[in-house]
């Protein structure tokens, strides 16, 4: 079997295992953010937190909910990191310094997971398990209960309440997040993913001359670190580490655990709105453009000309040779459209249009299928616009989903879209006009500039993984990456729990032979073709200085 038809045939599985989940894990999922019930656990964290679950918020108060448990959550974690060297369970570790405690800290709790560190050589036990595994699952079900938030003001009518935050999250973690993740561990620990608690190990090697392994709870935390599209890891090597992902199999179900979620979602979307055919066609949305960059990657990692590629049978280069070309390639597309910084091969060493690929598949917004929650709200917001050039193309007042896009919708979703271009293209300029930061470059001219611009592009879009050939490590990338990471998450949320709260204060519009049907086909087609014309026209410039110039050099 060549390697072409094995990763078609990969990818046709992966597309199967989806398909069989999306309802069942859809419907439960719509069924958690409906119910009105409260389990007796998650009455004792309301307790606990001083929070009322039967509270309604509008979108200010929900937001404020928001905000102040992420604060908490950066400065507990920043306080863990900066007392690890007094903790049990240390590893001999020494504490985190200020610039790259604060930096995991915006991270792990924006839900990017972006790793400025050897986590095999710096985190012990107690701050992976109790300060970054737990961040993985609350920063999703954060994501979740913004997502469900916007849900719910296209269902409410003239009330502009949109739920409760602390309800959705904890629901998000104990109902879905808590249960998916411990299935997956043990699949994971039956593939042969680590679990323990155990010390420093010194091991020789084949080379001669000792290496030093450490444990972890690694199935655990991978699990849920797939799961939440949060990425991160134990190990450096990341996904491609044995430890971490051993074998095809296994690879193949994190991936699908990457996916599972955030396609899902738009069955809850359809379930909670009444109509199962407007998810379906944000699922389709979602699927052709995945489907779309993944056949991309692979022709271009497949079919890169030269003899050394020809030998080895595609651009085999940074890629664990356990998993090949076909997996790698599925692999990069699936951990940048969606939040997750999770690796498995050497994204600098891929082909200059395969490392724009994955550059594209981040600045789209990370939106097909994008991250838990955050790709679901702002696929949401892209057919807003959508439904408002649409509008303007047939002189109508735009609609969607029973409610008028006016000029307050229009302006906080176009405030939306322009928060992370902003952060991107003016921190990517800063770094390469600065003299310090181009310090940091391991290459020079367009692979150089490829590796800023895809730091910046995966901090302030909550992605996380990293291009390398880039030493981040330093105070201005620890601090200007941080922060494009807090930035880049809560702001967007601003905009649109206040778009959730305008839409929620409306009276629902009824249906004419004039409203544009957006859960047809056309409808599709419409959303796929703004949502690549707007990002094109946002990063072309950009992307021609960097990947674009190094694929067409090649």
């Amino acid at each position: 079997m060549g390697p072409v038809l094995a990763g078609v045939l990969q990818l046709l599985a992966l597309v199967a295992a989806l398909a069989l989940a999306h309802r069942p894990l859809g419907d439960h999922m719509a069924r958690v953010y409906s119910s009105d019930r409260h389990w007796r656990v998650e009455k004792w964290i309301y307790k606990g937190i001083g929070a009322d679950p039967g509270t309604q918020m509008r979108w200010p108060a929900y937001l404020r909910g928001v905000l102040a448990f992420s604060a908490a959550g950066v400065l507990f974690l920043y306080l863990l990191q900066r007392l690890q060297g007094v903790l049990p369970g240390s590893l001999g570790f020494s504490s985190i310094d200020p610039d790259q405690a604060f930096n995991t800290a915006a991270s792990f709790v924006s839900n990017t997971n972006w790793q400025s560190y050897y986590g095999e050589q710096a985190m012990g036990h107690v701050v992976q398990t109790a300060g970054l595994a737990v961040q993985n699952f609350v920063s999703a079900a954060v994501g979740m209960a913004v997502a469900v938030a916007l849900v719910r003001g296209f269902m409410r009518s003239r009330s502009g309440e949109l739920g409760n935050f602390w309800s959705d999250m904890v629901r998000g973690v104990t109902r879905i997040l808590l249960p998916v993740a411990a299935i997956a561990a043990v699949v994971l620990v039956a593939c042969g993913v680590i679990q323990n608690f155990s010390g420093i190990h010194e091991v020789g090697q084949f080379t001669g001359g000792p290496q030093q392994w450490n444990g972890g709870a690694l199935a655990s935390q991978e699990a849920i670190k797939e799961l939440g599209t949060n990425g991160g890891g134990y190990f450096n090597a990341n996904s491609a580490h044995p430890f971490e992902n051993p074998s095809p199999f296994s690879n193949l179900f994190e991936i699908f655990l990457i996916l599972v979620i955030p396609f899902s979602l738009t069955r809850t979307f359809g379930r909670m709105v009444g109509s199962p055919r407007q998810g379906y066609a944000i699922l389709g949305t979602m699927a052709t453009i995945w489907l779309g960059f993944t056949a991309l990657m692979m022709w271009t990692e497949f079919a890169h000309p030269g003899p050394a590629f020809d030998l080895a049978g595609g651009a085999m280069e940074g890629k664990e040779v356990r998993l090949g070309v076909s997996t790698s390639s599925i692999w990069a597309v699936a951990t940048t459209l969606t939040s997750t910084g999770a690796v498995n091969s050497f994204h600098s060493s891929f082909t200059g249009f395969g490392g724009g690929i994955q550059l594209l598949g981040m600045q789209l917004g990370e939106i097909a299928p994008g991250g838990v929650g955050s790709g679901l709200y702002g696929m949401l917001i892209m057919a807003v616009i959508a439904v408002f050039v649409a509008g303007l193309m047939v002189g109508r007042t735009p609609e969607y989903l029973g409610r008028k896009i006016g000029t307050r919708e229009i302006k906080l979703a176009a405030c939306y879209i322009l928060i992370t271009p902003a952060l991107v293209l003016v921190l990517t300029a800063a770094a390469m006009a600065l003299p310090t930061p181009g310090d940091s470059m391991t290459n020079s001219g367009a692979h150089g500039f490829s590796e800023i611009l895809y730091a910046y592009s995966s901090g302030a879009n909550n992605n996380g993984s990293a291009f390398a050939g880039l030493n981040a490590d330093t105070q201005w990338f620890n601090t200007t990456i941080g922060l494009a990471m807090l930035l880049g998450r809560f702001l967007p949320m601003v905009f649109v729990l206040a778009l959730a709260g305008s839409l929620a204060g409306q009276r629902p519009i009824p249906v004419t032979a004039g409203t544009l049907r957006t859960e047809k086909p056309l409808f599709t087609g419409l959303l796929v073709g703004a949502i690549l014309i707007i990002t094109g026209l946002t990063y072309f410039p950009a992307l021609a200085l960097g990947p674009l110039a190094e694929g067409l050099a090649a």
